[in-house]
């Protein structure tokens, strides 16, 4: 297939405070685009693998064609990062998780405060440019893990819930060098509603 841009459900600017207009019409329209695009510049050099979910592709890097894996490694894992992102993103109503969702990360956890100290954590200490995940992992228990880049936890097996843009362009416009406050604001942003709907399908 040839990935396209996936629209927002929402306006550039429905998350401000937070993450404010410039910022996600920049990162939405020009960095995601720019992954789209080197994505499917690397696949149209072998067309047989537009034929596979970019989950597969990203699950199996080393199946790749040695002088597109890094391509469509750097990039499918941009598209696949940045579409979750958008996905779990919703404009602040003061939204918690609840049900199976909220009841496993009690377990992992302890509480709610607990998995925002873990991911902020994660978030803090990823080194340059990264993401961090709350993920299940193949035993269906849940974990917070961190990825360089835009390698995504698809590689390692695990389904990422929710995950967190620590590249500069996610926030710099408006926190500058402020990350942990960018971090901060963005637990206020999540859209838990579909966090749950893709733990609810995957265990």
């Amino acid at each position: 297939m040839t990935y396209k841009l996936p629209e927002l459900n929402y306006a550039y600017d429905a998350l401000e405070p937070q993450i404010d207009a410039k910022t996600m019409e920049i990162h939405h329209s020009k960095h995601h685009q720019a992954y789209i695009t080197n994505l499917n510049g690397a696949l149209d050099k072998y067309p047989a693998l537009k034929e596979k979910t970019l989950t597969d592709l990203l699950s199996d890097l080393d199946a790749l064609p040695e002088d597109v894996r890094t391509a469509i490694r750097n990039n499918g894992g941009g598209h696949a990062n940045h579409t979750l992102f958008w996905e779990t993103l919703a404009p602040a109503t003061g939204q918690t998780p609840s049900g199976a969702l909220l009841e496993a990360i009690n377990a992992t956890f302890t509480d709610l405060d607990g998995l925002k100290t873990a991911l902020d954590t994660a978030a803090k200490t990823r080194f340059g440019s990264g993401w961090a995940w709350l993920v299940l992992n193949a035993d269906k228990t849940l974990s917070v893990v961190s990825t360089a880049n835009q390698d995504t936890p698809v590689m390692d097996g695990n389904v990422p819930l929710v995950g967190i843009d620590v590249w500069e362009h996610a926030y710099y416009l408006n926190y500058q060098n402020r990350r942990p406050d960018y971090i901060q604001a963005w637990f206020e942003v999540i859209n838990w509603a579909h966090v749950e709907t893709i733990y609810a399908n995957n265990i």
